[in-house]
């Protein structure tokens, strides 16, 4: 007897392909049989009446490293059709971590990723020291969803230099036990290395991650440790002292792929990012091995003054970065700071989430009642009646609210014309959820739902053939996940079962169900009617299942 079989349904099988219709059947975790008309005997059937059925979406670009180790459902991907998280993107990785660098490391990740130092001290289980500890406890607990794992450069630094991590280049010798550090790790079962070189990368007190402070000859011998596993991929959110050209060497001594985040596009230098991708092209028709890491979403993100995630990155705010409370209040007040910050938006950049465009800034939230009747205006529109400038306007009215007022900007990506060219690149892979980080400020764990709602239905960007292909199996080759991203006889049946019609994600509300009550962002699905992950039914048309099946797999195993 088969433990499912799924009944007419339209397969989309992720090669890109034209769907078919057919029944799928499963057994111990595998596609057993793919045909028409498959006799029912199975201990879960399911009448899909021409629902489109797709491999589970590969989310290649996650923060759950340190969620997993108190929520291994890691909510809320496995209710938006995820069922493979890569997690360890940038190298913000809790693990290699010797006990006395566990609250830096928390500390560092409230900073650079937007998470609660008190959700992470109430929720984080300490249970490892190393790389290969942290991956045997991740395989003892278990996780919803199938699990794979980069090594993190600034935890490496940090395991390495302590304190120094991020506040020097590393010597010879350190750099020698970093690459030595890589070497377990691949042995241990990494999907690869990943860093960060990106100036809106800040850690605790608003020092530069560690990664940051690597010189290239670092990279190169990290990465260089990687490939002599002979499989990993190298991934990098870079900034600008970080070329594609960089990069392709480092592909060529590696014998490796490199994934390159973040490539947004930006409309104050609308054509940095297509230069990217164009170099990116000519790396492959070399023969070098290289994926731009882009979203089909626009970044929006939910701030506050207090925590203001999007402008950090700006050289002029690193007077107020690590600062709170009055000591805080009194940077954002300073005119010189004012000016200085005024100064920076006023060049254009290729490297930053905010430039200045402040009609694409809205005030989501007052604290107090005369304020109402800002809510929901842009502060563009807000200056213009005042006659005030507009980073005056936002800093003034955050300072009278003593920093509570909530704000959302949308960043990049805004433009629908230049998204869909990015999303259909040759050498681009759609991604960057960020899900686990940033919980406050935006939810995006539902990316592959909006590709396949808003850019297949609703805009035609792409076909629904492609979308999947490029949820899936492109995914799966890129890493060499075996057995995975297909809907193959003899794969694993990692599913989701969908209505072309209606899916998508909706809106963002806030829960409260992080360590100790803290809130996030949700999105619930729309128009999914079934998650399997090996096998196992996690998710159905209401969302997680109550009780779910821990089903997922770390991936340990990946082809060359």
């Amino acid at each position: 007897m088969d433990d499912l079989l799924i009944r007419g349904a339209t397969l989309h099988d992720g090669s890109g392909g034209d769907p078919t219709r057919a029944d799928l059947a499963v057994r111990d975790g595998r596609i057993r049989a793919i045909g028409a008309s498959l006799p029912v005997d199975a201990q879960q059937v399911v009448d899909a009446g021409g629902l489109a059925l797709m491999p589970g979406i590969i989310d290649s670009h996650t923060h759950f490293d340190a969620q997993v180790t108190w929520d291994p459902y890691v909510r809320p991907s496995p209710a938006l059709g995820v069922t493979t998280a890569v997690i360890g993107n940038c190298g913000f990785t809790i693990a290699p971590c010797r006990p006395a660098d566990r609250e830096r490391t928390m500390r560092n990740l409230t900073q650079v990723e937007g998470m609660s130092f008190e959700v992470l001290q109430r929720g984080v289980r300490w249970e490892f020291e190393t790389y290969a500890e942290y991956l045997a406890q991740l395989r003892r607990s278990g996780s919803a969803v199938n699990l794979a794992a980069y090594v993190g450069h600034s935890s490496l630094r940090t395991w390495v230099m302590g304190a120094d991590a991020n506040r020097r280049e590393a010597t010879g010798e350190e750099i020698a036990q970093m690459a030595a550090l890589v070497t377990e790790a691949m042995a241990a079962g990494a999907v690869g290395l990943a860093s960060s070189t990106s100036p809106a990368h800040n850690g605790d007190g608003g020092l530069p991650m560690p990664s940051r402070l690597a010189s290239d000859d670092e990279h190169l011998a990290l990465i260089e440790a990687m490939g002599r596993s002979g499989r990993g991929v190298y991934m990098v959110t870079k900034g600008a002292q970080m070329p594609v050209a960089l990069l392709e060497e480092m592909a060529a001594r590696s014998g490796r792929p490199v994934m390159i985040a973040a490539l947004l596009h930006n409309g104050t230098n609308p054509g940095a990012v297509f230069a990217d991708l164009d170099a990116i092209s000519a790396a492959n028709a070399r023969g070098r091995r290289l994926i731009g890491q882009v979203s089909c979403c626009p970044l929006t993100m939910e701030y506050t003054l207090a925590s203001p995630y999007p402008v950090e990155g700006l050289a002029s705010w690193k007077p107020a970065l690590g600062k709170q409370g009055a000591a805080l209040e009194a940077v954002l007040a300073d005119p010189q700071f004012r000016a200085g910050v005024r100064a920076e938006l006023a060049a254009p950049s290729t490297f930053r989430l905010f430039n200045g465009e402040w009609d694409k800034v809205h005030v989501v939230e007052v604290a107090q009642e005369r304020h109402r009747a800002w809510e929901q205006r842009s502060i563009a529109a807000l200056a213009k009646q005042l006659g005030k400038d507009p980073l005056d306007v936002m800093l003034d009215l955050a300072l009278d609210e003593d920093l509570t007022t909530i704000f959302t900007a949308q960043l990049l990506n805004s433009d629908p014309e230049a998204v869909a060219r990015l999303i259909t690149h040759p050498h681009s892979l759609v991604s960057l959820s960020d899900a686990g980080a940033h919980l406050t400020f935006f939810n995006d764990a539902g990316f592959g739902l909006h590709l396949l709602g808003h850019w297949v239905r609703e805009r035609g960007a792409l076909s629904l053939p492609e979308a999947v292909r490029r949820l899936t199996s492109q995914s799966a080759a890129i890493f060499g996940m075996p057995d995975r991203g297909l809907l193959r006889e003899g794969f694993a049946a990692d599913l989701l079962l969908f209505d072309p019609a209606t899916v998508g994600r909706g809106p963002s509300r806030r829960v409260f169900d992080l360590p100790g009550g803290a809130p996030r962002l949700n999105t619930d699905a729309l128009g999914v009617h079934g998650v399997w992950v090996n096998g196992r039914q996690v998710a159905n048309a209401a969302g997680l299942i109550d009780d779910a099946p821990l089903a997922g797999t770390l991936m340990t195993e990946f082809a060359a």
